[in-house]
């Protein structure tokens, strides 16, 4: 076992109906830590969490906690505790009772409950309702007293399954606060699952990106927004442009046939590369200023920041700059060099970074539409 690892996945398999949900999976976590899986439905996030719960056993593979192999102990046995998007509370009981139940099961005497229950109770800021009854409580404070119950027999690790997902956007961003805060105090590892990037980056420790049951890196937050290692993670982490270049030398990448500095290096003469630029990143410049030279094609105000598509040569940039340019307009782009990320060609180049729409359903439809047309304009030739 790695230093202070309480847990690490090793070559970890998982089939449905012949369907490889998780393949080949490694993943080591420290004690301590808050980790987050981030990825779309259906990416293995959720399927990984099960298996460190014990609820799903692998096909193969091994999970170790504390160095000692636990594929054959059933969930009641870990030291592990699970919230789900449903929290699953007691209706016919109290907020005090909910949070006790775990402990009233485990043979624990009723004067030892007490101060550990209004101990949790506390730590959530839940005191003031122990009495309560569970469906006077709002989302929040529901979401609270399943934290409560799932941290007052003190797990080593507890595992999140997307528990905010139903709550509203402010009500989000306070719990996310409050998580992170708890996770602080209590010093118990956290594995979080969810399928929203700022989520992910704003609470995490680690960041873990999934996809079509494989990890495709890990990282913390600022590891995994500025230095991607593939396109599909660019894409998927904020907004990118990720156009096709060629890395002349060290610290030089062609593209859209101009040639810039970047700081990267170790790629082959003349290889062909990725390269990864945030909108944020692009600075518009009158047209005769511009290294790279478009035209604005459409515009979205975002509130603090204007958010604008500009066609070069055919691929749609996307800009996003505090002063609006208005759609019609040629203009120039700058780009630094600290603003060029470099990476290698993966299964996932060229599927990404052009914002001639923002979802591969708009493509898929688009492409259905133009298969339409061609189809019409054959039968009526």
């Amino acid at each position: 076992m790695k230093e202070n690892m309480i847990l690490e996945l090793k070559n970890i398999t998982v089939s449905f109906d012949g369907e490889t949900v998780l393949d080949n999976l490694n993943l080591s976590i420290r004690d301590g830590e808050f980790v987050t899986f981030l990825g779309a439905s259906g990416c293995g996030k959720t399927t990984t969490l099960r298996v460190i719960a014990g609820f799903i056993t692998p096909d193969s593979g091994d999970v170790f906690f504390d160095g000692g192999r636990i594929n054959d102990l059933p969930p009641y046995k870990r030291q592990v505790n699970t919230i789900f998007q449903r929290y699953a509370l007691f209706p016919h009981l109290n907020v005090f009772d909910n949070v006790a139940f775990g402990l009233k099961v485990a043979g624990m005497k009723k004067e030892e409950i007490r101060p550990k229950v209004e101990e949790m109770l506390e730590l959530v800021n839940m005191k003031a309702f122990a009495h309560r009854k569970i469906h006077t409580l709002s989302g929040g404070q529901q979401q609270r007293v399943a934290i409560a119950r799932a941290l007052v027999n003190s797990p080593r690790i507890l595992l999140l399954d997307e528990p905010l997902a139903a709550l509203d956007y402010k009500l989000r961003k306070d719990m996310q606060n409050e998580l992170r805060r708890i996770q602080r105090a209590t010093g118990i590892t956290f594995i979080f699952v969810t399928h929203d990037q700022e989520e992910a980056l704003s609470m995490s420790d680690t960041v873990v990106v999934m996809n079509e049951g494989k990890i495709q890196q890990i990282g913390s937050p600022t590891d995994i927004y500025n230095e991607p290692q593939n396109a599909f993670v660019a894409d998927f982490i904020g907004e990118s442009n990720i156009i096709d270049g060629v890395m002349l030398e060290d610290y030089k990448v062609r593209l859209d046939g101009r040639d810039f500095e970047c700081l990267d290096k170790g790629f082959a003469p003349k290889e062909p590369v990725d390269v990864v630029i945030r909108p944020e990143d692009v600075d518009i410049v009158p047209l005769e200023k511009g290294k790279l030279e478009g035209e604005v094609t459409a515009i979205t105000f975002k509130g603090d920041y204007y958010e604008m598509i500009v066609d070069v040569c055919g691929f749609k940039w996307m800009v996003q700059a505090t002063d609006e340019t208005k759609v019609g307009t040629k203009v120039g782009l700058i780009i630094e060099p600290d603003a060029i990320h470099i990476m290698k060609k993966s299964k996932y180049s060229g599927m990404f970074g052009d914002y001639s729409t923002f979802s591969d359903e708009m493509d898929q439809m688009d492409a259905e539409e133009e298969a339409l047309e061609q189809m019409e304009e054959s039968d009526n030739a």
